[in-house]
């Protein structure tokens, strides 16, 4: 037996059709409560839990005194590859761009906490510390502070840095990096971070740990970056179904296909 959906939920996915249409490009001005209650026929409550929804799903923004406008496409964060911010923004269709808030050579010795045994760092050698806004058509959509090894990138400036990273590294210093190991988790935005990012206090965002290698696993950064929950999707492929015990390393010893 089919079950119908809620007319709410149609809603949704004609709506959705028409977002995504030609007809509503990114920037426009989207349909207003009263235009999606006549077009589609159905009260000003459902239209207005309808444009609710699409406001959650990040495909449009209500902008206060103006009206609902039609969003770009949320940047795809890549779990499987080490992507520029750049390329990402670029893909998506927006202009990237990079506010530097801080840039400076620090001391080994004098930064504090874990990081100089997360880089394995020479005690009296120096880190590069940058913080970088990253922003899409103006929008900060990334609030980056990073660690970086300074003998594997000598002489590494302000003005680097207002690019791509990875470019630098790869085509002017020739480092061959070998990947990164990333953990991610839910955050609420908070004081500075929320202003910077543009956000209200406490609104959800994203945090990302990481640390990069070179090959033979020599550490080159280390990172803690804020991302704005609304602004992203984190995508990936999983592969096929694996036995019981995967996750624990505790495997069937049976014989028996477990289900």
């Amino acid at each position: 037996m089919l079950v119908k959906e809620p007319i709410y939920q149609q809603l949704n996915s004609h709506l959705r059709l028409l977002v995504a249409s030609g007809e509503c490009p990114v920037g426009s001005k989207f349909l207003t409560e009263r235009q999606v209650s006549e077009r589609f026929g159905v009260s000003r409550a459902t239209a207005n839990k309808a444009l609710s929804n699409l406001v959650s799903e990040g495909l449009v923004e209500f902008r206060k005194g103006v009206g609902t406008f039609v969003r770009g496409r949320a940047l795809d964060y890549n779990l499987r590859a080490l992507v520029s911010f750049t390329d990402k923004a670029l893909a998506a269709g927006k202009q990237p761009g990079t506010e530097v808030v801080q840039f400076v050579s620090v001391a080994v010795k004098d930064v504090l906490d874990e990081v100089p045994e997360i880089l394995e760092a020479d005690p009296e050698g120096r880190l590069f510390y940058m913080e970088r806004l990253r922003l899409a058509d103006g929008l900060p959509v990334v609030f980056e502070k990073r660690y970086v090894v300074a003998e594997y990138c000598p002489g590494l400036t302000e003005a680097d840095v207002r690019g791509s990273l990875y470019a630098v590294w790869t085509q002017r210093y020739r480092l061959p990096i070998e990947g990164a190991d990333e953990s991610i988790r839910a955050v609420n935005l908070r004081g500075a971070d929320a202003r910077a990012l543009r956000v209200r206090d406490g609104a959800a965002g994203m945090l990302l740990s990481s640390v990069g290698y070179l090959t033979e696993r020599k550490p080159l950064w280390s990172e803690r970056t804020l991302y704005r929950g609304d602004s992203y999707e984190f995508h990936n492929r999983l592969g096929g179904i694996q036995p019981a015990g995967y996750a624990t390393g505790k495997f069937l010893e049976t014989g028996e296909t477990p289900a």
